[in-house]
């Protein structure tokens, strides 16, 4: 079989959104690529009819600064609702020559692209459609197992069991009330009092109440709270855990714990959403989550990671279309399981 050891020329496409962004790269990096990242941005009255498009023609190629300057990669992952005819219109443009991936339901159906990764909870189906319990994302275990052979000191001496505390914030379906507030404190409360390890983080989306009351109560009871000096720790605390308390308002990071295989408490502020909670259900069902209520329980798993399951699916799909236009098969530095 021919083999073409270069890797391919590489698009990661959103419109700038940082959850559908980090998808993507998260994605390109476990294929052993450094993607260019392009971000569109239609004006009305185009954003109004995305996902189905057109795209906006101040964004065609030859215009100043286009998302689509040629010449087109020979693979693009794209992301985002707006990010959809972009895709779409490369793939024509490009006479099919560019392999084409969206992360996520894109709902224009599972023909806008050449493979799609969509969560398990979505409906999308297909013979190109990949579905996992878990979205892709940067943590890997590589990375979680080689944090526990070089735990930072920070957290190393923290006693045991350790707790990663990892505080997410208000979105467009959650609130992080007054009474859900102290709720949350009340039930850390309990496990720090118990002796355990705090090690917390918060979130661009944290209210300023919650992260002053987590950083208060980390500094009371000895542990340790990332005030944003210094290193990002989030994957040190992933892999130096016994446990992970998390608020339930992120599909990523309860995904990016379940990485660990430790039991994943999981908090849940006010509001909600239905996909949110098939999720949460699921991975509940998988002995993975178990609710947060001050005490520390669960037994550990299998660590669950669809990241490289995704990327195997991208290279072995891209790899069969390389071939069907007579070219020869390029060789991906997957990442490992």
């Amino acid at each position: 079989m021919l083999r073409d050891e270069t890797g391919p020329t590489t698009w990661v496409l959103t419109d700038g959104k940082a959850g559908d962004e980090l998808q993507a790269l998260s994605v390109a990096e476990a294929l052993g690529l450094s993607p260019e990242v392009r971000r569109v941005k239609p004006k009305p009255p185009f954003t109004w009819l995305m996902p189905w498009g057109p795209i906006d023609p101040r964004e065609r190629p030859g215009a100043p600064d286009s998302p689509l300057a040629l010449p087109y990669p020979d693979l693009l992952i794209a992301s985002g609702r707006r990010a959809v005819a972009y895709l779409r219109f490369v793939k024509r443009a490009s006479g099919g020559r560019t392999y084409t991936v969206f992360l996520k339901d894109p709902r224009t159906g599972p023909g806008t692209a050449d493979f799609i990764w969509s969560p398990a909870y979505d409906r999308l189906r297909g013979p190109n459609v990949l579905t996992t319990l878990t979205p892709p994302h940067r943590v890997s275990c590589r990375r979680i197992e080689e944090v526990r052979t070089r735990p930072d000191p920070r957290l190393a001496a923290l006693p045991r069991p350790r707790v990663a505390v990892l505080a997410g914030g208000d979105s467009r379906h959650h609130r992080f009330t007054e009474a859900d507030i102290a709720r949350f404190i009340r039930h850390l409360t309990t496990v720090a009092e118990s002796g355990a390890g705090l090690m917390a983080t918060a979130s661009r989306r944290t209210p300023h109440p919650l992260r002053e009351a987590i950083a208060a109560l980390a500094a009371r009871h000895g542990g340790f709270f990332w005030d944003g000096t210094g290193d990002n720790p989030y994957v040190d605390l992933l892999a130096l855990a016994d446990f992970v308390v998390a608020t339930a308002d992120s599909f990523n990071m309860i995904g990016e714990a379940a990485v660990t295989g430790r039991p994943i408490l999981a908090f849940e502020p006010s509001g909600g959403h239905p996909k949110l909670d098939v999720y949460m259900r699921e991975l509940k069902r998988h002995g993975i989550v178990h609710p947060f209520e001050g005490r520390l329980v669960g037994q550990p798993y299998e660590p669950l990671n669809s990241t490289p399951k995704v990327a195997k699916a991208i290279a072995e799909g891209f790899n069969r279309h390389r071939r069907a236009l007579g070219l020869p098969d390029i060789a991906f530095s997957l990442e490992t399981p």
